[in-house]
């Protein structure tokens, strides 16, 4: 079955890796393409749509899924509009406030909705162990570096963010502490985490855990946009045979 894909944020950053990652995809077809300023605007052999024209597009051309890397205010009003056209939803959109992510989550009674701050196999493979190493050393500190180009809006990154819960249920900390400045010295059971912004840097994130004597660092580097768009596309392959629910990029890589 050839997996119909409708694209937001189509030449963005992502939006041009997710197209040209459905492209390569023997399964996938993109059968539409929406950015904000669509205006003089070519990406490969897709003709890129204005936004606004969303809600008629999705139902006109029948996507399977939609893929979403845009911003949270816009990601939320395209997954209304699966909602009303019955499609399933994934977005890669960083930056969601808490009230917005329960209107993400609203739309899952609905319909498939896929949710990843990060569509990365190896950071999946990250989050696996990270857990487990903070479980197996107690009391050790932790620090959180993430690095990202100088346009990355959110800070910390989403995938940050993911780690840091997978750090907090897994061990006794007493909270966060953004940065450093002037006389500042550790506290017991804080995490430090720290976020870099330089350059055309796709994606690196850090654990530190030191303590004993000795230390333990994982790493995850992306080098290229475009595992975070083969991952997508993967999670679009996979949500289309699924039923209303809120998913996670951990689900498709298990199977």
């Amino acid at each position: 079955m050839t997996v119909r894909i409708g694209v937001t944020g189509a030449t963005g950053r992502m939006g041009r890796e997710v197209i040209a990652a459905a492209d390569d995809h023997a399964d996938c077809e993109v059968v539409f393409a929406v950015n904000r300023d669509p205006d003089g605007e070519t990406v490969e052999t897709v003709e890129i749509e204005p936004a606004d024209a969303f809600d008629s597009l999705v139902v006109d051309r029948e996507p399977t899924a939609v893929i979403d890397f845009t911003g949270p205010e816009s990601a939320l009003e395209y997954a209304d509009a699966c909602v009303d056209a019955d499609v399933a939803f994934v977005t890669g959109t960083t930056g969601f406030g808490d009230d917005q992510l329960e209107a993400l989550e609203d739309a899952s009674e609905t319909i498939p909705v896929l949710y990843a701050p990060n569509f990365a196999r190896g950071v999946q493979a990250l989050l696996n162990v990270v857990g487990e190493a903070v479980r197996n050393l107690p009391g050790y500190d932790v620090e959180l570096v993430e690095t990202h180009h100088n346009a990355k809006r959110d800070a910390p990154s989403g995938t940050a963010n993911r780690l840091l819960e997978e750090i907090e249920d897994n061990g006794e900390f007493t909270g966060r502490t953004h940065g450093r400045d002037g006389e500042d010295p550790r506290e017991e059971g804080e995490i430090g985490v720290h976020a870099l912004r330089a350059g055309s840097i796709t994606g690196e994130h850090e654990v530190v855990l030191a303590g004993n004597h000795e230390e333990v660092r994982l790493t995850h580097r992306a080098e290229d946009r475009g595992v975070f768009a083969a991952g997508a596309v993967d999670a679009a392959t996979w949500i289309a045979g699924q039923k209303a629910g809120w998913y996670d990029f951990s689900d498709v890589i298990s199977e």
